[in-house]
C-alpha cells in the first residue's frame, strides 16, 4: 500500500511560480512511474506532467517549457514546479503513482492517488 500527501498548494498571482510536493509512504516509490493531474471545478480530470521510474518527463502541451516534474528517490518524493502561471492552470493537483513504472498520461493507469492540493492563480 502507498499512501501519497500532496503539499505546497496556494494563491498566486499571474506569471508568478510555485512548487508542489509529493511525499510517499508506505513503499518506496523509486520503481514506479509518478504523475501530477489537475482537475478544475467542473471539468474532467486531466494529465499534466509524468516521470517515469528512469526519469523520462512527459508533458501535456499546455504546460511545455512552463512546468518541470522531478523526483528525489531518497526522499521519495516528487515535484512540479510551475512557472510563468496562468488563471488557466488553476485547479486541485493530485500526485499519482504507476506500479509500471511508465508515467502514463491516462488516469486509469495510476494504481495509488493523494487527497490533491488547491493551486489558484489570480489575474
Amino acid at each position: 500500500q502507498v499512501q501519497l500527501v500532496e503539499s505546497g498548494g496556494g494563491l498566486v498571482q499571474a506569471g508568478g511560480s510555485l512548487r508542489i510536493s509529493c511525499a510517499a509512504s508506505g513503499r518506496t516509490v523509486s520503481q514506479y512511474g509518478m504523475g501530477w493531474f489537475r482537475q478544475p471545478p467542473g471539468k474532467e480530470r486531466e494529465f499534466v506532467a509524468g516521470i517515469s521510474w528512469r526519469g523520462i518527463t512527459y508533458y501535456t502541451d499546455s504546460v511545455k517549457g512552463r512546468f518541470i516534474i522531478s523526483r528525489d528517490n531518497a526522499k521519495n518524493t516528487v515535484y512540479l514546479q510551475m512557472n510563468s502561471l496562468k488563471p488557466e492552470d488553476t485547479a486541485v493537483y493530485y500526485c499519482a503513482a504507476d506500479y509500471e513504472g511508465t508515467a502514463r498520461a491516462m488516469a486509469v493507469a495510476y494504481d495509488y492517488w493523494g487527497q490533491g492540493t488547491q493551486v489558484t492563480v489570480s489575474s
